[in-house]
């Protein structure tokens, strides 16, 4: 899947969407990012939201795929940081056995979530929906 502009010369420049994969496990950042890499996607990896934060450039990403459960911070609250900040970039929340409170502020926030074990091709699907140029 590739992802379209047009230059100031009116020329399409076309690009691979980058994924911005948050999560404090390098396992699950390693693992991610290879299949995700596979699929065509350029992937951006960061240990923490302070890790993300500081790396700056936000705006440029088409998908973020959160951790809920990171030591620093929530998934969820991180991206209710990103939204504070004006980046309404796509983000899917994943997680493992999500609580009805916490599906129900998901839904409030517009964020999909996706529960691990990450099996099938639930999270991709989601990335692909995210990337879809609107």
């Amino acid at each position: 899947m590739v992802i379209g502009s047009t230059t100031a010369r009116g020329e399409v420049a076309i690009r691979e969407p980058i994924v911005v994969i948050v999560d404090d496990d390098p396992a699950v950042c390693n693992s991610l990012k290879f299949a995700l890499e596979l699929e065509g996607f350029v992937v951006r990896v960061f240990g923490s939201a302070a890790e993300l934060f500081r790396a700056g450039g936000l705006e440029a990403y088409n998908c973020f795929i959160v951790d809920q459960r990171m030591s620093e911070v929530s998934g969820l609250d991180l991206i209710g940081q990103l939204r504070n900040r004006r980046i309404a970039t796509p983000a899917i929340l994943v997680t493992s056995h999500p609580s009805a409170a916490l599906s129900a502020r998901a839904a409030i926030a517009n964020v999909p979530i996706v529960e691990k074990p990450l099996l099938g091709s639930a999270l991709l699907d989601k990335i692909r929906e995210a990337c879809v140029p609107r």
